[in-house]
């Protein structure tokens, strides 16, 4: 039995980054950027105005009141492209380019027009730059604005798009085959008979999946035995870049996921995690290099497994260059259990207090079966193995459930 650190170490060492694909900028949201985006241009290109008023010269407004003879106008996309002259003053529209001899806008609430739009009496003077963004001071040409490796959000869009990235580099989405084991499962669309339950693992991994860009594959249920299973297996990996299976992956005596794996020929990197819940996870690879993870059975087990190492593995195929989960701390609400000799990840609400501090408050529920009481948690806090117990007001870490 290994450590989750351990694993997800085994995880990240033992998953290739996939090849890149070229989208269009409309479809590149929340893909991993494969290139550095660069610009190609200054930003601002220009000296911009910040606010609506007049461009001045600051040394003709120092004794305001003044009055100045207005001379053109300046407009954002329409700028006045000729020089202005001492006791001159230009009408300037917010982000319109500030004309060459100008040194500074003075807005237009301070101002006053004169003799049918001729003429602006400044009322008050200004300094120099004032309300004026100068040329290249958020970034210069050729400077990197995006590095490859990061997922790409909405605030980067703006960026990609003033830089003329009408298509980006990304990482390619992993394909995934999902399928459960287990005699006991019926479809979601069936009334479950007697000792049965429905299947709720696949859509549970397909959503999580998706959550993090992958093209995810539904297959039909399975059953508890091992040459159909090992078929199954073999015929999903043909078409996919990782393989998940839910269910079979302990001790018990239907439980025959490793031995379809033995039974493939499968390299086996992990099937015990010092992990509560999660501890019957396997993760390989088949021979033709797909991977391969044995998620248990248990809903919550699922969730919390997935998010450790499947996700970590999906990130990393698509060029990611942070891809495991990250910790946080946060100040724990009311007191918790851990365990002897397994790492535990209990089901949390976090949300901020008025000290602007992260505060986890941890979910009452039955194990790792309580799919109802998990389905209310945004984290999960991780107590080390070992600690059986940690007051409230203590600090833990924590991790982030996707929503």
């Amino acid at each position: 039995m290994i450590s989750v650190a351990e694993a997800i170490q085994l995880v990240r060492e033992n998953t290739v980054a996939l090849e890149s694909e070229r989208v269009g900028l409309s479809d590149a949201l929340g893909r991993v950027l494969a290139e550095d985006i660069v610009a190609d241009s200054d930003l601002p290109p220009f000296d911009r105005a910040q606010m609506d008023g007049y461009a001045v010269r600051a040394h003709d407004v120092q004794d305001a009141p003044v009055r100045l003879r207005i001379i053109g106008e300046s407009a954002a996309g329409k700028g006045w492209h000729d020089e202005m002259q001492e006791g001159q003053a230009v009408r300037i529209m917010t982000g319109a380019p500030v004309p060459k001899g100008a040194d500074a806008v003075q807005q237009v609430e301070l101002t006053h027009e004169l003799r049918d739009g001729t003429v602006v009496e400044i009322l008050e003077s200004v300094e120099v730059g004032r309300s004026i963004v100068k040329q290249g001071s958020e970034i210069t040409k050729a400077e990197t604005v995006l590095r490859a490796g990061v997922p790409i959000n909405a605030a980067m869009v703006a960026a990609l798009a003033s830089f003329g990235y009408a298509e980006v580099s990304v990482g390619r989405r992993p394909r995934i085959a999902v399928f459960s084991t287990g005699t006991e499962l019926v479809n979601v669309d069936e009334i479950p008979g007697r000792d049965q339950i429905r299947d709720s693992n696949n859509y549970t991994i397909e959503a999580y999946a998706r959550l993090g860009n992958a093209s995810i594959e539904r297959l039909p249920l399975a059953g508890d035995e091992p040459t159909s299973l090992a078929r199954r297996i073999k015929k999903a990996a043909k078409v996919s870049d990782i393989v998940i299976t839910s269910g079979g992956v302990s001790m018990g005596v239907y439980d025959y996921t490793k031995t379809a794996l033995k039974d493939l020929s499968a390299e086996l990197f992990f099937e015990r995690v010092a992990l509560k819940p999660g501890k019957p996870t396997v993760f390989g690879r088949l021979p033709n290099g797909t991977l391969f993870f044995g998620l248990p059975g248990n809903p919550v087990s699922v969730s919390v497994t997935f998010h450790l190492f499947v996700r970590t593995a999906i990130w990393t195929m698509q060029g990611r260059s942070d891809p495991a989960v990250k910790q946080e701390d946060a100040v724990l609400a009311k007191s918790v259990k851990g365990t002897k000799d397994r790492e535990s990840y209990l089901p949390a609400q976090v949300f901020t207090n008025d000290d602007g501090q992260l505060v986890a408050f941890p979910l009452k529920w039955g194990g790792s079966s309580d799919f109802v009481a998990f389905a209310s948690a945004t984290a999960l806090i991780v107590i080390p193995a070992g600690i059986t117990n940690v007051e409230a007001e203590s600090i833990v870490k924590i991790v982030r459930l996707p929503a």
